[in-house]
C-alpha cells in the first residue's frame, strides 16, 4: 500500500519505518525543510535501538521517503496516518490545532477513496471533529477516519510496534476496517490481537492505558516512601506485590518520578477530559500530585545531608534522560532535579548516554557536562542517579571514590544492593529502603 506519515516526530518516524519494513511505500511529510533534507540524506532524527538500521535499510531500498510536499503525497496515498504534536494547553488540555489544521488541508487534496488515520494522542471526541472538517469539503464516499492509538514504549519502540502487544483500531466502516487488517497483519502473525472497536472507546484506550500505568508509577513511589518512614524495604515489598498473577511485576520500581512525552501530557488530558465532562477523577489528581512532590524528594534527602545552602557544593549527576536507551528529556525528572539544585546554588556536572545534545541546550552554560561518567564525578561533593543507564549498573566504585571528595550517593533508580554499598564504605541514600552510612 501507499502510505504516508504527516509529521516526523517520535511516532511518525517509528511509524513510518516500520510500515516500509513490511513492503509498503511510506511517504513520511514534514513542514521543517532543514528536517527532511538531513532524513534524505541519511540522518536519524532522534535516538532509538534499532530504529537506524531499519531507517537505512528502508530508505536505500526506496520504501521510505521525505518530503515537504504535502499534496503530491496525500494525492497517492492509500492510507494518511496524522502524527502530530498535541501538546498540552495552559489549561491542560491537548492542543489540537496542528491535528484540525492538517486535516483542513487535506480535505482539498483528497481525489480518491483514502482511510484517515489519528496516531497522534488524542482525546475521545477527535476523529468525529476530523470527519466534520473533511466532510467541508469532501464527499463521505471518499476517506474514513480511524482511530489507531500507538502504544511504543521510548527504548524498545522497534520491538513493540513490529511485535505489538495489541493493535487498537476504532472504525464503524467496514471499508475501513480491512484496509486497517491488511495493513496491520504481517504484525500480528504470532496471535495477538487486533481488536476492533468504535472510535471515541480507542481515544479513550490510549489514555486509559497510559493513565493507569502512571499510577501504578505513584502508588509505588508513594509505598517506598511509607517504607522509608516505617523501616520495610521496597525491593521485597515489590518482589512480593509483582509475584501476584493479578498485579504482574512491570511499572512497580519505585523512583524519582514518571516522565517523558507521554504519561506526563496523557494523564494531565484526561483529567482535563474528566473535568470537562463534570466528573471527579480523584485519582487522577492525586498520581499528577504525588509525582510532582516524588521528583523533589531527592533534593530533601541532598538537604538533609548538607544543610539547605547548597552553595559551593559540586552535585554529580547521571542521567538525564526521562528513562534509559532514549535521548528524550520532555519532562524528565533529572531537568526539575538539576533546576532546583542550580537554585540553590549547586555546581551540577552531568553525564548522559545519549540525551547530552539536549541537555545542554535546556541549560544554556549553567550546567557542566563531562565525556563520560567518570569525568563529571571529579572533586564532587556527592552523585545523585537520576536515569537506570545499564552502564551505571556495575561501575568501578574505587575509582568513584577516588575522584570523588567523599564517597556520598543519592540513588534516585535503586540501582546498587544495600550490603555491597555498605561494606565498600559509601553513604547510599536509595528510594524505598534503609539509609547505608558505609563502613570504611
Amino acid at each position: 500500500m501507499n502510505i504516508s506519515v504527516i509529521g516526523t516526530g517520535y511516532v511518525g518516524l517509528v511509524s513510518g519505518t516500520c510500515f516500509a519494513e513490511t513492503g509498503n511505500k511510506v511517504t513520511c511529510v514534514d513542514i521543517d525543510a532543514a528536517k527532511v533534507e538531513r532524513m534524505q540524506n541519511g540522518y536519524v532524527p532522534i535516538y532509538e535501538p534499532g530504529l537506524e538500521l531499519l531507517f537505512e535499510r528502508n530508505s536505500r531500498q526506496g520504501r521510505l521517503k521525505f518530503t515537504t510536499d504535502l499534496e503530491g503525497t496525500v494525492k497517492k496515498s492509500d492510507i494518511i496516518f496524522l502524527a502530530l504534536p498535541t501538546p498540552p494547553g495552559a489549561d491542560g488540555s491537548a492542543d489540537l490545532s496542528f491535528v484540525l489544521k492538517v486535516a483542513d488541508q487535506i480535505s482539498e487534496m483528497i481525489e480518491k477513496y483514502t482511510v484517515i488515520v489519528d496516531k497522534s494522542t488524542v482525546p475521545v471526541g477527535t476523529a468525529e471533529k476530523v470527519e466534520a472538517i473533511l466532510a467541508r469539503k469532501l464527499s463521505h464516499d471518499l476517506f474514513d477516519v480511524v482511530a489507531n492509538p500507538e502504544f511504543l514504549r521510548e527504548g524498545a519502540a522497534i520491538d513493540d510496534f513490529l511485535k505489538p502487544d495489541r493493535v487498537v483500531i476504532g472504525t464503524s466502516s467496514d471499508r475501513a476496517r480491512e484496509k486497517m487488517r491488511l495493513l496491520y497483519a504481517p504484525f500480528v502473525r504470532q496471535g495477538n490481537p487486533i481488536i476492533f472497536m468504535d472510535q471515541r472507546s480507542a481515544e479513550m484506550t490510549k489514555y486509559a492505558s497510559n493513565a493507569y500505568l502512571a499510577t501504578r508509577i505513584s502508588f509505588m513511589n508513594e509505598i517506598a516512601n511509607l517504607c522509608e518512614a516505617v523501616g520495610a524495604n521496597v525491593d521485597f515489598v515489590r518482589k512480593g506485590m509483582g509475584s501476584d498473577g493479578r498485579i504482574g511485576k512491570r511499572f512497580l520500581f519505585p523512583g524519582v518520578g514518571y516522565g517523558g512525552s507521554c504519561f506526563p501530557k496523557d494523564v494531565q488530558a484526561l483529567s482535563k477530559t474528566a473535568h470537562q465532562a463534570e466528573y471527579d477523577f480523584k485519582i487522577l489528581d492525586a498520581v499528577m500530585n504525588v509525582n510532582s512532590i516524588q521528583k523533589k524528594r531527592i533534593i530533601g534527602k541532598i538537604e538533609r545531608y548538607f544543610g539547605s545552602d547548597l552553595t559551593g557544593k559540586k552535585i554529580a549527576i547521571w542521567g538525564i534522560a526521562f528513562k534509559p536507551n532514549t535521548d528524550d528529556i520532555r519532562e524528565a525528572p533529572a531537568l526539575t532535579i538539576m533546576r532546583e539544585l542550580l537554585e540553590r546554588n549547586a555546581q551540577v556536572s552531568a553525564f548522559d548516554p545519549e540525551a547530552m545534545e539536549n541537555a545542554r541546550a535546556e541549560f544554556d552554560g549553567h550546567v557542566t557536562f563531562g565525556e563520560d561518567q567518570y569525568e563529571v564525578l571529579d572533586q564532587a561533593d556527592a552523585l545523585c542517579i537520576l536515569t537506570e543507564w545499564s552502564v551505571f549498573r556495575t561501575p568501578d566504585f574505587d575509582q568513584i571514590k577516588s575522584m570523588m571528595k567523599a564517597p556520598v550517593i543519592f540513588d534516585g533508580r535503586n540501582l546498587y544492593d544495600l550490603e555491597p554499598m555498605a561494606d565498600i564504605g559509601f553513604y547510599y541514600n536509595s528510594i524505598g529502603r534503609d539509609l547505608v552510612e558505609g563502613k570504611a
